[in-house]
């Protein structure tokens, strides 16, 4: 994981490429989530989206609705009533700058894109991944930190390698650019148990199943299963050298809210120039 470094020249200096976090790395602070694929279908998203449409920018309104997963360590989570993580300072620090108030709506994250194009939130903040399904359905803000779609293993499990997980069962999150990397690659998918991967509502739920031997592994954001391994203990956990690849964390809103996706943008450059996003980043990632 790294945050996306901007290259203009800034009176404080830019966030610098040492805040890459490697995948072989035990991070106290990679956490959040994933990213989505089987949302409901492209006609309800676009019969929700006019009636979001109707009601204008969200920049009319005093409060910004941020629709988050509550479980998704260290990006944005609730812990013991109090919502904190990466993603919640930065959508905080976002709303200040607008002289607005912010409210973080936990939401079921295979429906994020219907729950924002239906209006009740107003923007997707929370490890939310780019992907070109999901820019046919939302508006993608700039990227702001780099993840990558990783396979865990418990540390004394046999499997090594992608091979190893023919016939096993592999979790995920349902709605996740983990599933949507899993279901991509047929030829893989076919192989394990079932012939599909076990899909749960939240990674929290899979790691539990994954650590009480339910799951032989798990497919998601490097930021969130490395930092849920440290929490837990770094040496119980084993992150296999093949991934699903690459990609970047990003915000969604309505394609039609541009003023909305025209000012986080300009946020996210300044964020890293003034300073912003590294003293966010040295608090959740140290």
């Amino acid at each position: 994981m790294s945050v996306i470094r901007n290259t203009r020249k800034a009176s404080k200096p830019n966030l610098k490429r040492g805040l890459v976090v490697a995948a072989t790395l035990s991070i106290a602070t990679l956490g959040l989530s994933a990213c989505s694929s089987a949302e409901s279908g492209n006609s309800a998203a676009g019969a929700n989206s006019s009636s979001a449409e109707a009601a204008g920018s969200a920049l009319d309104k005093d409060t910004l609705v941020i629709g988050f997963d509550n479980t998704f360590v260290p990006m944005g989570f609730d812990d013991n009533g109090e919502t904190k993580g990466f993603d919640v300072d930065l959508a905080k620090a976002f709303a200040e700058s607008l002289g607005k108030k912010v409210q973080f709506q936990n939401i079921d994250w295979n429906l994020k894109e219907a729950e924002l194009n239906s209006g009740k939130i107003d923007a997707i903040w929370n490890g939310y991944s780019s992907s070109p399904e999901r820019a046919e359905k939302v508006g993608l803000s700039n990227p702001y930190m780099n993840n990558q779609q990783v396979i865990m293993v418990m540390a004394g499990s046999p499997v090594k390698t992608k091979a190893d997980l023919n016939g096993k069962n592999v979790a995920t999150q349902a709605g996740s650019t983990g599933e949507e990397a899993l279901l991509a690659d047929k030829d893989f998918t076919a192989g394990i148990q079932n012939g599909q991967p076990t899909a749960y509502p939240t990674y929290d739920q899979a790691l539990r199943d994954l650590q009480v031997g339910r799951v032989d592994a798990i497919v998601g954001d490097a930021v969130l299963l490395k930092y849920y391994a440290k929490q837990q203990g770094a040496d119980k956990f084993r992150v296999l050298d093949e991934n699903f690849g690459d990609e970047e964390y990003v915000v969604g809103v309505r394609k039609n809210d541009t003023r909305l996706k025209e000012e986080l943008n300009k946020f996210l450059e300044k964020a890293k120039s003034d300073g912003t996003l590294e003293t966010i980043t040295k608090k959740w990632f140290n």
